[in-house]
């Protein structure tokens, strides 16, 4: 198919910044987690490539009536050339339903013909010799993607690499030796509420658009869309098609990718969430090692009730209350123990642990932070110097092969290394669903990412637990899944049935 149809072919976005296409674990039968980087095989130098972050501090003026008139025309012509659409297609040979597939399986006839499926999104140039940030769901799966510039030149795009877990994906274009315009990027931790915003997409697919705006809250966690919660939330009109595109600060420099909204009908509502240009700097100098490694310190927790403030003398809810440290970790070595709470890190408000894991994954492996404490009513400053998550133990991935409620599903033991490469917020220790087969008996009620807790009444903490036991013909399984408990198994007359 030539590449003009993907240009010009276009009716109805099928792909965009909604919501619903942030990381999910996969809701039919029969789907895995996805997990792993993909890449090319090419990266080169990329990080030698990106500008250095423009660090300098905006003076914050609020306009008085009399001034100049206002205008963005200045930080619009220095950006727009930086800002590209992005058109992609994606071909389809699956039968289009039930009565297609029946017909092609049992009677034959021609081929299934192959469908092709468009949608489009923006993104950014952060390398004059062709490097494009774009989200990962604009061009996840996509069989040919093009690349238009504010200038109309078009090009041919390939995935260099791409991380599901933080929504992002490196393009690479061959410009034949031309330079092209590189945007400024800021550091986002320097932004700050009521800030103006100016957003640059392609909504709707009606052409390079421009909104303006001002940041509506910082740190914005629990939306859904990444594994690495932290995200700017903007009321600058953002709609289907701005997503990977740029939102700008009133110099005219990066501070995020614009990514999800919250919508209703598909549109804007005046809510729109960016992820954060030091996160998207994170993942750019991760794309010449192929592969994006958080630090970890080795502890784990629960975001502050006001209930348990209260038990711990505190007059409101704020930080992390600590549950669990694996031994020997960074944060055991540096005296952080369960039933602290983390307060900051490096001088940076803690809530919850969205907020924790964007600081480690920020900051680097080996990098050392100052994480204040509350220990019985006393605050306190430890220095905690970041690792590289350990495979302890081995995933050990298996498929349940025995005949019990658990058959055709497959399962793996969770570590720091592991928990962080699945990127769904899991635990560092215990036995997760990695997939299910469609036919199992357990695909009504599994999804891969849920937690085994006990099979058969046992508790499991194992692959090895799990095999003993569904070797055994086991009918019951105990199970954690979107934050809620379970158990389900065979009743009395071999049907299944579930409770929580």
């Amino acid at each position: 198919m030539a590449y003009d149809r993907i240009r010009h072919g276009f009716r109805l976005v099928k792909q965009g910044a909604k919501l619903a296409l942030g990381a999910t674990l996969g809701l039919a039968a029969g789907a895995g987690i996805a997990f792993g980087i993909a890449r090319s095989t090419d990266t080169g130098r990329v990080a030698a490539q990106i500008p250095p972050m423009d660090m300098s501090q905006p003076e914050r003026v609020v306009p008085q009536p009399g001034q100049v008139a206002m205008s963005f025309s200045p930080v619009v012509k220095g950006a727009a050339p930086a800002v590209v659409n992005i058109y992609t297609a994606t071909v389809e040979r699956r039968p289009r339903n039930l009565n297609e597939e029946f017909i092609q399986r049992f009677f034959g006839g021609a081929p299934v013909q192959p469908r092709i499926q468009q949608s489009l999104g923006s993104g950014v140039i952060v390398g004059a010799d062709g490097l494009i940030i774009t989200n990962n769901h604009v061009v996840e799966g996509a069989d040919q993607i093009l690349v238009a510039l504010a200038d109309r030149r078009e090009f041919k795009a390939k995935i260099l690499f791409a991380d599901p877990r933080l929504d992002l994906a490196l393009l690479k274009v061959d410009t034949a030796g031309a330079a092209l315009p590189v945007i400024r990027m800021a550091d986002s931790d320097r932004v700050e509420v009521g800030d103006v915003t100016v957003a640059i997409g392609n909504p709707f697919g009606v052409g390079q658009t421009v909104t303006t705006g001002i940041v509506s809250a910082l740190a914005r966690t629990g939306i859904g869309v990444s594994d690495w919660q932290f995200f700017i939330q903007t009321d600058a009109a953002i709609n289907p098609g701005n997503s990977g595109g740029a939102l700008l600060d009133a110099q005219g420099r990066l501070i995020g990718i614009p990514t999800a909204i919250f919508s209703r009908g598909g549109g804007s509502n005046g809510i729109g969430f960016a992820i954060p240009s030091k996160m998207v700097r994170v993942f750019l100098n991760a794309a010449d090692k192929g592969k994006l490694v958080s630090g970890w310190i080795g502890v784990e927790g629960e975001a502050l009730t006001a209930d348990t403030a209260r038990q711990l003398g505190l007059d409101r809810p704020g930080g992390l209350l600590v549950t669990a440290v694996t031994p020997g970790s960074p944060g055991a070595r540096a005296g952080i123990t369960a039933g602290d709470v983390i307060r900051t890190v490096d001088g940076r408000d803690v809530a919850d642990g969205g907020q924790l894991r964007y600081s480690l994954a920020t900051e680097g492996v080996g990098r050392t932070i100052d994480v204040q404490l509350l220990r019985d009513r006393a605050e306190r400053t430890v220095k905690v110097t970041l690792a590289a998550p350990p495979e302890n133990p081995p995933r050990q991935i298996t498929k349940v092969a025995a005949r019990s409620i658990l058959a055709g599903v497959t399962v793996a033991n969770l570590s720091p290394a592991y928990a962080q490469e699945l990127g769904i917020g899991l635990p560092e220790q215990g036995v997760v669903v990695v997939a299910v087969d469609a036919g199992a008996p357990a695909a009504r009620f599994l999804r891969p990412g849920a937690l085994l807790e006990s099979v058969g009444g046992q508790p499991v903490n194992s692959v090895a637990d799990v095999q003993a036991l569904a070797g055994r013909g086991a009918l019951v399984v105990r199970f954690a899944q979107n934050g809620q408990r379970a158990e389900c198994g065979v009743n009395n007359i071999g049907g299944l049935s579930c409770r929580t």
